[in-house]
C-alpha cells in the first residue's frame, strides 16, 4: 500500500469507528490486515477480522483470517455487536446473502457499518494508479457496484437505516444500519457524525 492508500484507509476507519460502541465485538469482513483493530485497539471486545488477502493471526483482543465469503459466515448466531464492511461491500459478487448473513451474526440492535465507494471514485482511483500515486487494492473487482443499491441490499433482512453520509470530498458513502431488536446501542454526539479527515 503507498501512503496515499493508507490516509484513505485511515479515513474511512475513523468514519466507521464513530459507530461502533466501545467494548463492543466486531466482526471486519474484508479487514485487509486488521487496521480496524489496530486503531481501536484496548477499545473493543474479541473481534475477529476476514478477508481473502489477510496474514492469518492471532493478536491481543482479535483474530483474523484468510477467508473469502462464500453465501455464509462461520459464526454462530448473535455473536456481534457490529459488523463492519470499509470498502468492501463492491467487491462481494453475492451481496444479498451478506446481509442476511450480517443479521444472522448481529446481536439485536446491533449495527452494519459500510463505506461504498461512488462510480466516479473508480475513474479517479484509475488516474491516481495510472500515475503511481494510489496502489487501488483490487478495482477490477468492484462489479459497477452502485453505492444508492446498498439500503436495497440490507433493508429486506431485518435493518434500518440509522445514518447514510458522504465523505471523502463526496467520493465515498458510509451506511450505518441498525439490526431490529430493543437493545440500545450508543449514538455519537450529533458534531461527531461527520465523516471527515481530523
Amino acid at each position: 500500500m503507498r501512503a496515499l492508500d493508507r490516509l484513505l484507509q485511515g479515513w474511512r476507519i475513523r468514519a466507521a469507528a464513530r459507530w461502533i460502541p466501545v467494548g463492543a465485538s466486531v466482526l471486519d469482513v474484508g479487514c485487509f490486515q486488521g487496521e480496524l483493530f489496530e486503531t481501536l485497539r484496548g477499545r473493543l471486545g474479541p473481534s475477529v477480522g476476514m478477508d481473502p488477502l489477510a496474514a492469518p493471526r492471532e493478536a491481543a483482543g482479535y483474530r483474523i483470517l484468510r477467508t473469502t465469503f462464500s453465501g455464509s459466515l462461520p459464526f454462530d448466531d448473535q455473536t456481534f455487536d457490529a459488523v463492519v464492511m470499509l470498502a468492501a461491500l463492491e467487491h462481494i459478487v453475492d451481496k444479498v446473502p451478506l446481509a442476511r448473513e450480517c443479521r444472522r451474526v448481529l446481536r439485536p440492535g446491533g449495527r452494519a457499518v459500510l463505506t461504498v465507494p461512488s462510480p466516479v471514485a473508480d475513474r479517479v482511483i484509475e488516474l491516481l494508479v495510472a500515475v503511481h500515486i494510489l496502489d487501488g487494492m483490487s478495482l477490477d473487482q468492484h462489479h459497477g457496484f452502485h453505492p444508492g443499491l446498498t439500503p436495497g441490499i440490507f433493508l429486506p433482512h431485518g435493518f434500518r437505516l440509522e445514518h447514510h453520509s458522504r465523505f471523502q470530498l463526496g467520493l465515498n458513502n458510509l451506511f450505518v444500519f441498525r439490526a431490529a431488536g430493543d437493545v440500545p446501542v450508543t449514538v455519537p454526539a450529533a458534531d461527531d457524525r461527520r465523516a471527515s479527515p481530523p
